[in-house]
C-alpha cells in the first residue's frame, strides 16, 4: 500500500484484498510506503485477518511507519491472533 488510504480509497482495496483472501499461504502487506491511513483500512485488515485464520493462515503488516503502527495498536489490529506486525528494528546508538 501507498499513499493515503481511507474511506474514499476503500474501492481501489477491494481488488487486492480479493486476491489476498484467495491465497493459498500467509499474507504480507507492505505499509513502508504508507502515508496515512484512517479506520476503514483497519476495519478492511482486520476482516481479511479473521478470514485468513479460518484458513490457518496469517496476516503480516510490514514495516509500518511510525503513526501507522500507533493507529493500528489504537484499534487493536496487532492483537489479533492472526496478525503479526513487522517493524524494522531500531538503529542502534553510536557507543
Amino acid at each position: 500500500m501507498t499513499g493515503d488510504e481511507d474511506r474514499t480509497t476503500s474501492g481501489s482495496r477491494r481488488r487486492p484484498i480479493s486476491v489476498a483472501l484467495r491465497a493459498t499461504r500467509d499474507v504480507i502487506v507492505d505499509l513502508s510506503e504508507l502515508n496515512f491511513a484512517d479506520p476503514s483500512l483497519m476495519i478492511d485488515l482486520a476482516c481479511l485477518a479473521q478470514r485468513l485464520r479460518a484458513h490457518g493462515q496469517t496476516l503480516s503488516l510490514r514495516h509500518p511507519q511510525p503513526h501507522i503502527r500507533q493507529l493500528i495498536e489504537l484499534v487493536g489490529l496487532h492483537r489479533l491472533p492472526s496478525v503479526l506486525v513487522i517493524a524494522p528494528q531500531p538503529a542502534a546508538a553510536p557507543a
